[in-house]
């Protein structure tokens, strides 16, 4: 996959809920090679403050047949220095981009796809669904026999104030179901005993593939659920990461095949292969 290094426009930096932004960059040759559950990183600043540019999901990618084509949205959440820098630059400036990078989602030719999303996991699972909506045209199917793909999103958070992006969801064509901690919005406790009760409902089988994005544990559980029934799983990890490009070593995991970087072999890996 062919990495690029552009400096791209800032369209627009949205403040979408108290914390959390949403910035639009105008990246036409990113946009077109970009994958669901890869991700860009970026320099926050010319001056080298903070030095190490910032790893961010690609949350979407719209308008590529439209003038002015190829936008990539990225979803994000002021949590130090720099993401407090990114969240005051304004339309019109310019950020150098690098990517896309990291190997992303399989796009499994089953029936049901399920997304959960933890906090902020939600990010890359937008992009996701965008391709996995778009997969049920007849036009996709490329003289294939047409079989519509039911698309779920089971979103988790701590509190109804925390929740991300359920209306966009709602929007694409995907089933949303919510579920927050202390139960001030749809199912009172974690997203995973959410998950517990849609796979029994589903009477789950092979043809049900579930994609998810979270914190540790959310991942250590979703990847217990989907092996004690069989079901094919795929986790995006979040680490912290230096170079973004597997060089550096900083983001490695242990897996089944010995120790792997994030940036490099995944973010996105099969949860059967991560050593919990």
């Amino acid at each position: 996959m062919k990495i690029l290094q552009n400096k791209t426009k800032i369209l627009d930096n949205a403040k979408i809920s108290e914390g959390y932004y949403k910035i639009t960059l105008q990246a036409p040759l990113i946009s077109r090679i970009a994958q669901p559950g890869q991700f860009i990183t970026l320099r926050i600043s010319d001056n080298y403050r903070p030095l190490l540019r910032r790893p961010f999901s690609i949350h979407s990618v719209s308008g590529k047949n439209l003038e002015g084509a190829g936008r990539i949205e990225v979803l994000y959440e002021v949590v130090g220095p720099g993401t407090e820098l990114l969240s005051q630059k304004e339309p019109g400036d310019y950020l150098d981009v690098l990517g896309p990078l990291g190997k992303g989602f399989s796009m499994f030719d089953t029936r049901y796809s399920i997304l959960v999303g933890g906090g902020m996991g939600i990010a890359p699972l937008y992009f996701l669904a965008q391709r996995l909506i778009a997969g049920n045209t007849p036009a996709s199917s490329a003289g294939r026999q047409y079989a519509r793909r039911n698309t779920v999103i089971l979103i988790g958070a701590k509190t109804k104030k925390e929740l991300l992006c359920q209306k966009g969801f709602a929007n694409l064509g995907c089933g949303v179901r919510i579920s927050t901690d202390d139960g001030s919005a749809g199912f009172k406790g974690r997203v995973t005993d959410l998950l517990r009760i849609i796979l029994r409902a589903r009477h789950a089988t092979e043809r049900t593939t579930i994609y998810a994005c979270g914190p540790k544990a959310m991942l250590y559980c979703v990847s217990l659920i989907a092996g004690r029934q069989n079901i094919a799983a795929e986790v995006s990890l979040e680490e912290y990461m230096a170079c973004g490009l597997g060089v550096c070593a900083g983001c490695e995991v242990k897996t089944k095949q010995g120790y792997q970087a994030v940036c490099k072999h995944g973010p996105v890996f099969d949860s059967r292969v991560i050593k919990w």
